[in-house]
């Protein structure tokens, strides 16, 4: 920012912090303002009778009166002195309104802040932030994927905006018409109008009116604190905007083939019988549900490595568990959820489905009531890995923008319109990143970043501003209140998925690294006991038993010594792989420590959870490792069952009841299970 644009501009600041009003005053003196400070509001009085004053900083508590009684007073002799209120206190919207509706303040800035987030309103008070610049043109020519279902939704969504605009500038012409009457209110809405074409035109694709719209916004800055218009300016500038938005725009029509995605997600159903791939396909269409199917596990493992499927529906016959198995090998599909179907359906079938990861089980042939049941638990329990995305914009076109640009199989997109309502909504909906538009009715971007970064449960969360501000006072402002990105006013559909993609993609690996054992990909102690306590008083809730399964590698330390500590790692990195890729998606797993490993499964009794369990046993048993010099070596487990409620209802208990069970385990010959 050019410090000769603001020679002319004289700032009072009413702060009774002295310290603060050093800083303040020395940054933005250094920036070019002329600020005359006072710590009363006496000084302040005497300031404003001896020299002409172009804005006013007011803090919200003062010597012997409150700021807000400041700017009342201040009102009678000046009513159009635009006016920065600072405070720590005034966050909730009836505050908000009697500062900006009845005392006319432009901005109300929360307290801490920092002078760079001044001089951003200050800019912005003044109206010489300079038109955001053209995209780059690389990015300007490319087109949506052809196969990209939501960019072709988006291309619809851009057609609709393109048929209205005409329609929203025969609005904005009406009210422009009667503020020059002297319609103040009209003046407002007619900016506001103004503001977000400019914010949102771009998101759609029109990216010349969103910059030509900026360019009127900046004529019209003056109705913000009373000032004069230019309305030659204003009429040039909107005979513009009209030209712009007459020209033809080239919009992708609606693809012959392309179908909206799925309310409900992708389920992948294998079978061997065509006649039962054929119904599942019907039921699917019935119920809103894409179905894909596979005759083999091959084929299965193609189909899930090609596309992402919610969940799987397997026939319990031949190649049921073997698919099973091969579809929980491939990455990032461990937790795959999983339903079989069978004929049979006895104790011993449902055990075997429970340990190759099964939720549900279905009979054989099932029905579409069967069919909807199973596609929405499978679908639900994986929509859960999606990444979430909250966007907040006041504007809801922008909401609706970012919502299509971003939303796909892998990323959910929630909206929201009012700042104040933030901190519900996060607690509700628990995104993974936070889209925030930095100029909102209400607390600002900067304000909402300060206050989450002060919030234990929040200071983590990704959080990106969307702006039309880009110069160093903003960058410097936003990464001060904690912001980790910045996006510019138009946003460019490519550049916002790359930038929420590596947030995303960082913030997942930072988690992995903080709830998950490096070694055997398992949960570790602290992210496992919040889960399991979860875990139990849902089983309380619905009178349905918990069984812990305390399990300890057999003569590990024999292992480490006979055949290496590289030979050891392999061992418990091969039975996390294992643990991880087995059970039910609802089930927990977790490396305690050293060798020893925890597992919690949901509604399984005392001998349903031991044969369950048998069946981990006799694979790791089954499998062969290599020792550091190259020699055979095979290992077993030994592991201790409690089951709440009969043998403890907290953790505590049951970790007890499970761990002295262990202990007879190892005592009674080890590689078996007690109960």
């Amino acid at each position: 920012m050019s410090t000769a644009r603001h020679l002319n501009k004289t700032l009072l600041f009413l702060e009774d912090d002295r310290d603060l009003q050093t800083l303040v005053c020395t940054f933005l003196r250094d920036k070019g303002y002329q600020v005359t400070p006072a710590r009363s509001a006496a000084e302040a009085r005497q300031v404003l009778v001896s020299q002409p004053v172009d804005a006013a900083i007011v803090d919200g508590l003062l010597p012997g009166m409150t700021g807000a009684d400041f700017i009342r007073e201040l009102r009678q002799t000046r009513p159009g002195l635009p006016v920065l209120f600072a405070s720590a206190f005034w966050k909730d919207l009836k505050s908000h309104e009697l500062l900006t509706r009845q005392l006319g303040v432009a901005r109300v800035v929360h307290k801490p802040y920092r002078p760079e987030e001044l001089a951003v309103w200050l800019e912005q008070l003044f109206a010489l932030a300079e038109p955001p610049p053209p995209p780059l043109e690389a990015l300007e020519e490319e087109e949506p994927e052809p196969e990209d279902a939501f960019a072709a939704s988006l291309a619809l969504l851009s057609a609709d905006y393109g048929a209205k605009l005409p329609e929203r500038l025969a609005t904005l012409k009406a009210l422009l018409g009667r503020g020059r009457e002297g319609d103040a209110p009209a003046m407002e809405e007619a900016y506001s109008v103004v503001h977000k074409l400019h914010g949102t035109a771009g998101s759609y694709g029109f990216r010349d009116v969103s910059i030509t719209a900026g360019k009127l916004e900046d004529v019209l800055q003056p109705v913000r604190h009373g000032g004069p218009l230019d309305w030659d300016a204003v009429a040039r500038a909107f005979q513009a905007l009209e030209d712009v938005v007459a020209l033809p725009v080239e919009v992708e029509p609606e693809p012959e083939v392309a179908e909206p995605p799925s309310a409900m997600g992708t389920l992948l159903v294998v079978d061997e019988d065509p006649a039962l791939l054929a119904d599942a396909k019907r039921m699917g269409e019935q119920e809103g549900v894409r179905v894909v199917t596979a005759a083999s596990a091959d084929e299965a493992c193609a189909v899930a490595r090609r596309q992402w499927v919610d969940g799987a529906l397997l026939h319990m016959g031949a190649e049921g568990i073997a698919t099973a198995n091969a579809l929980r090998a491939l990455d990032g599909h461990q937790s795959l959820p999983l339903a079989f179907s069978s004929s049979g359906g006895g104790l011993q079938e449902r055990v075997v489905a429970a340990h190759a990861g099964a939720s549900l089980f279905l009979p054989r042939p099932f029905t579409l009531q069967d069919f909807a049941t199973a596609a929405e638990r499978l679908v639900t329990a994986r929509r859960q890995e999606r990444a979430r995305v909250m966007v907040v914009d006041d504007d809801p076109e922008a909401v609706r923008a970012l919502t299509q640009a971003l939303v796909s199989d892998a990323v959910e997109v929630v909206g929201l319109e009012n700042a104040y309502g933030l901190l519900d909504a996060l607690a509700q909906h628990r995104p993974d990143l936070l889209l925030l538009d930095v100029q909102m009715p209400g607390p600002s971007g900067f304000d909402l970043c300060r206050i989450l970064r002060l919030t234990p449960e929040w200071q983590e969360l990704p959080i990106l501003l969307v702006t039309a501000q880009v110069g160093l006072e903003f960058r410097l402002a936003a990464f001060q209140a904690g912001a980790d990105d910045y996006l510019a006013k138009p946003v460019l559909r490519e550049e916002l998925r790359a930038r929420v993609h590596a947030r995303l993609e960082r913030a997942r690996l930072s988690r992995e690294r903080t709830e998950k054992d490096a070694l055997t990909g398992l949960m570790l102690r602290r992210p496992f006991v919040e889960a399991v306590t979860t875990r139990l008083s849902e089983a309380r809730r619905v009178d349905r038993p918990l069984a812990l399964c305390f399990l300890d590698v057999d003569h590990f330390k024999k292992v480490n010594d006979e055949h290496g500590h590289l030979a050891g790692d392999r061992v418990l990195m091969r039975l996390g792989r294992l643990l991880g890729a087995r059970f039910r998606r609802e089930d927990l797993r977790a490396r305690w420590g050293g060798e020893e490993f925890v597992v919690a499964l949901l509604g399984e009794t005392a001998e349903n959870a031991r044969e369950i369990l048998s069946r981990t046993a006799e694979e790791l048993a089954g499998m062969s490792f290599e020792g550091d010099g190259g020699e055979p070596f095979h290992v077993t487990f030994s592991a201790g069952l409690a089951v709440a409620p009969q043998d403890g209802t907290t953790l505590e208990e049951l970790l007890r009841v499970a761990d002295s069970r262990l202990y007879r385990a190892k005592s009674n010959g080890r590689n078996r299970i007690e109960v």
